[in-house]
């Protein structure tokens, strides 16, 4: 078994973790765990009022990163502008891969996930489900576009909104 790299986050700094998006870390402690001395990043998602502690050895092999780089948010954008790829399976199959490419972290599969789901206001409205995952997609692609511009979420919202908006006129 190798031992995965350790990765270089420091205290303050924002990390995407795949499950919950971007969160910051607030400090790097070690604890007793079992008998054994773990050093783990503490990391705080703000939002879901929730604390994370994840094994610092273990970060690179569970997906952690740093924030996306501003090439990689215009890739998004322009993933955004794209024509919308909706498949014809079935939609609980559709709905397990969009589940995925959300929790994978990667900043445009979730924007593909955003495009793919996004309804004008003349088109059939969504599902429940539709809406809760185009939510959370939504969220995670907005939370990291904000967390990169160093700006709002608001900001970062009205700036994905108005890409999809653009879509829509084109």
């Amino acid at each position: 078994m190798t031992k995965s790299k350790k990765l270089d986050f420091r205290p303050n700094e924002f990390v995407v973790y795949p499950a919950h998006g971007v969160g910051q870390i607030l400090s790097i402690e070690e604890q007793e765990v079992a008998g054994i001395k773990l050093e783990l990043f503490v990391i705080s998602f703000e939002k879901d009022k929730m604390t994370l502690r994840v094994p610092t050895h273990k970060a690179t092999e569970i997906g952690m990163r740093a924030l996306s780089s501003p090439d990689v948010i215009t890739h998004a954008m322009k993933t955004l502008k794209g024509k919308a790829k909706v498949k014809r399976a079935m939609w609980s199959r559709r709905a397990q891969e969009y589940e995925q490419k959300i929790n994978s972290g990667d900043l445009i599969a979730i924007a593909e996930v955003v495009r793919d789901l996004h309804r004008t206001d003349d088109q059939r409205e969504q599902s429940y489900s539709e809406r809760q995952l185009y939510e959370a997609a939504l969220e995670r692609l907005t939370r990291e576009v904000a967390a990169v511009s160093g700006g709002d979420e608001l900001a970062a919202s009205r700036q994905v909104g108005d890409v999809l908006d653009s879509r829509v006129a084109a």
